[in-house]
């Protein structure tokens, strides 16, 4: 085994990462990087190599690495109050707070925030309500929740089975009986070239119609979905294609469940997803932008309608029996208002609209008529480069070549830039903070060029 020093050794005899190759970590085939410090778009590590993160950690840094201000309220929290639970009408000023400035930025019918600690608990969370809900309104039969192919919701029993991704499936025996799954809003990856992104959208509509009957509308509770597909490959929905499956699910009294925790507080340039998509959304789902990941922390923003039952159900069963200990942590709390109120003060949702559509413009113009490359999109300050072996016939690389994965690392040992090969496909993304300026920008797509042009010519 390798054996750089002590600490790589320690790593690979104690330490489990999540989404590795765990044998080849162990034995010491992979690489180790230990992370000491970062500043602004940078991150740098034990070995002194300065990097430029184009994906924000995991689309979470959206304020920027070594913000003060962020770190000196999680001191000041951790040392007038570390911790105290938020059972039974407890709170800190912190959480009370936070809430008010989550309601204020959301939609107009939302009503109350429960907070988690990651994404995958907050949608754990929310299948458990719309459960309750339908228990509530007397229609026990009404729980299967649809999900979409490639979209991601974490990876926990339900919301790995949430989760439309073969890797979160394979050999966890998910997903469960109640997830179902509809087509992915992937335009360009429709299986008839012919059809116009009208014509795909109604294609989806049909598939989704078609499943809710043969499933049965009293059986399906809600739908849930990402404003813009994210690990499945950052991809923004056709147009009219919200409009429409919104109209399919009002008619089947079915909730829509808006997964934020990519997309809220910013990286689309607008507050939330919602917003930019006109969604109507009965619960979203928030965590990542929220502490802009300086602390863990989630939310799951109810709305007034889910609301009201859930009150009536306590009126009829006493207290709701659901809770973290974590929830509401007063560090993680005392983080998000710093964030949000950094956002506001230094205009990062503008900033991020404006470079993003920036970095998608000047990505399309670098590698847009590359033979290798099939599709350049994104939305906001998210972008991904799709790769294809013909561009003309749309016929994708064997996925034992690993394309994305050879440019993603050739980015990175060329040029020092961190983006990420996405699972299933060929799919390089990029998902930087919200503090990238123009001439970073540039950086990482003339990196990104020049990796292309080593692994694909």
């Amino acid at each position: 085994m390798l054996k750089n020093d002590q600490l790589d050794q320690w790593d690979r005899e104690n330490f489990f990462h999540p989404s590795t190759h765990l044998a080849q970590h162990a034995r010491g085939e992979s690489p180790n990087r230990v992370i000491k410090t970062a500043s602004g778009v940078h991150i740098e590590d034990r070995d002194g190599n300065r990097l430029l993160d184009a994906f924000a950690g995991l689309y979470c840094v959206n304020v920027g690495y070594g913000r003060q201000e962020i770190a000196e309220a999680i001191a000041d929290q951790a040392r007038e109050l570390a911790y105290y639970h938020s059972y039974v009408g407890h709170g800190t000023e912190a959480s009370i707070t936070l809430s008010k400035m989550i309601l204020d930025r959301a939609p107009s019918n939302m009503s109350k925030v429960y907070f988690g600690l990651g994404g995958s608990d907050a949608n754990e969370t929310n299948v458990k309500l719309i459960w309750y809900y339908n228990n509530i309104l007397g229609r026990p039969q009404k729980k299967k929740i649809i999900s979409r192919w490639r979209g991601y919701h974490g990876s926990g029993l339900v919301t790995g089975s949430l989760t439309g991704l073969e890797l979160f499936h394979k050999k966890f025996d998910l997903p469960i009986d109640q997830v179902i799954h509809t087509e992915a809003p992937y335009y360009f990856r429709r299986a008839d070239l012919d059809q116009t992104e009208a014509q795909f959208v109604a294609h989806c509509v049909s598939e989704l119609e078609a499943l809710i009957a043969r499933e049965g509308a009293d059986t399906i509770a809600a739908f849930i979905g990402e404003p813009v597909l994210g690990t499945g490959g950052i991809v923004p929905p056709p147009e009219g294609y919200w409009a429409a499956i919104q109209e399919v699910l009002k008619k089947h009294d079915i909730l829509l469940v808006v997964d934020e925790v990519v997309t809220g507080f910013g990286r689309l340039g607008t507050m939330f997803g919602s917003d930019h998509y006109g969604l109507e959304a009965d619960i979203i789902t928030i965590a990542k932008g929220l502490t802009s990941a300086y602390a863990p922390l989630s939310g799951s923003i109810i709305g007034d309608k889910v609301w009201k039952v859930l009150e009536q159900g306590t009126d009829e069963n006493g207290p709701i029996g659901h809770g973290w200990t974590y929830s509401a942590h007063p560090i993680g709390a005392a983080a998000g208002v710093a964030n949000l109120k950094l956002i506001d003060d230094l205009n990062l949702i503008s900033n991020a609209g404006e470079v993003g559509g920036y970095l998608n413009k000047t990505m399309t113009e670098a590698l847009g008529d590359h033979p290798h490359v099939g599709e350049i999109r994104g939305e906001g300050m998210l972008c991904a480069v799709e790769f294809v072996k013909d561009r003309d016939s749309r016929t994708f690389f064997d996925a034992a070549d690993k394309i994305g994965a050879q440019v993603s690392a050739t980015l990175l040992s060329q040029d020092k830039v961190i983006a990420r090969a996405m699972p299933q496909g060929d799919i390089l993304g990029f998902a930087p903070p919200f503090c990238l300026s123009k001439a970073e920008a540039d950086q990482v797509v003339a990196a990104t060029a020049r990796a292309v042009k080593t692994v694909l010519g």
